[in-house]
């Protein structure tokens, strides 16, 4: 699962086999067997390649199908695919009247 992942991500920011090599400190040889399923790259190379790619491990490895980023806050929130920005805006416009009426609450005790 990590290959497939691997790949997809890799050209999608538009890096060679090379590119993630240097990176990594390998060749590119082993890159391609990192994409091809034939061997795992170690975990230090796992944290360096969800770090680039601002993935989570888990994402990486297969565990989960939501590419959370490495640098979430253990508060988020998960939106369905279909959401566009428009939609995100609203739920943050949300989230704060949520705060306000919880802080208004708060003043009133």
């Amino acid at each position: 699962m990590i290959g497939e992942r691997l790949q997809e991500l890799r050209k999608d920011k538009g890096l060679s086999q090379d590119d993630i090599a240097k990176i990594l400190g390998v060749s590119h040889y082993t890159v391609s067997s990192y994409e091809c399923n034939r061997s795992d790259p170690d975990d230090k190379s796992k944290i360096k390649l969800a770090k680039l790619f601002d993935v989570s491990i888990d994402y990486l490895i297969g565990l989960i199908d939501e590419p959370f980023s490495y640098n979430r806050s253990k508060n988020i929130i998960s939106t369905p695919k279909n959401f566009d920005k428009d939609d995100i805006e609203k739920i943050k416009s949300y989230i704060e009247f949520l705060e306000f009426k919880k802080l208004l609450k708060n003043t009133k005790d």
